[in-house]
């Protein structure tokens, strides 16, 4: 008989959206879990749902701030190292998004803090506690590498977020390092950059998950990938 190892991933931005659904699918698996949001109500009642099913640490706070990661680096340790990272948490800026020219820096300042420097942050600050072969999984969008008019914000910061984990992968070969387009998702933050549409024809969140775990789980090369079309593939084998 052989004994399964029990798998741990942190996953930021996990109190709803694609860090939610992604928890949920992973612990269905039996991994064990360490999620963060900024909003301490909205985690726990995630952290109560995922704990029915697996063992789930919940530190509410912002990964901008050096005092929280370090906490999370701790509940790493805690749980005897980490599989996989997720640098899912994301900023969007102001809603209805501006065009450059209007764009507040200071605001812009804190959506390259959140989206860009943060997720690099967390891989410092965890070093120590990422396995061998461990897996980071760098969520970005689109929108870093499209031209798409009013968003130069967030599309900068996630173009920002490719390089850095392009970079980190060639710097790193030991780890699996993926920078992930999930493609657009019917999410709050996603409302909150279409106020006043209707977004019901984009897909849930769930759609994508597929995708994410056969990287968190699979062999392939560190490298650039599309969520949804992995999704797709899978369909067909």
């Amino acid at each position: 008989m052989t004994t399964r190892t029990t798998r741990t991933a942190l996953i930021t931005g996990a109190s709803r959206g694609l860090g939610l659904a992604l928890a949920r699918q992973l612990a269905s698996e039996s991994w064990q879990l360490i999620i963060d949001a900024r909003g301490a109500k909205a985690l726990e009642a995630a952290r109560a749902d995922l704990a029915k099913q697996t063992r789930v640490i919940a530190i509410a706070g912002d990964v901008t701030d050096g005092d929280h990661r370090r906490a999370l680096a701790e509940a790493a340790r805690e749980l005897g190292g980490l599989d996989a990272l997720v640098n899912n948490a994301s900023f969007l800026g102001p809603s209805p998004q501006p065009e450059l020219l209007d764009y507040p820096l200071d605001v812009l300042e804190r959506v390259y803090r959140t989206n860009a420097i943060a997720p690099l942050a967390l891989v410092q600050t965890l070093r120590d506690e990422l396995k061998s072969g461990a897996c980071v999984i760098n969520v970005t969008s689109d929108a870093g590498v499209e031209a798409y008019e009013g968003w130069g914000g967030y599309g900068s910061s996630k173009a920002a977020l490719e390089q850095l984990s392009n970079i980190l992968a060639a710097e790193n070969p030991a780890l699996h390092v993926y920078w992930v387009d999930p493609g657009d998702m019917r999410t709050q933050m996603h409302q909150e950059a279409f106020p006043g549409e209707d977004i019901s024809d984009r897909p849930l969140p769930e759609v994508s998950v597929p995708g994410l775990v056969e990287l968190l789980t699979g062999t392939r090369p560190s490298g650039r990938y599309s969520a949804r079309a992995i999704s797709k593939e899978l369909k067909t084998i």
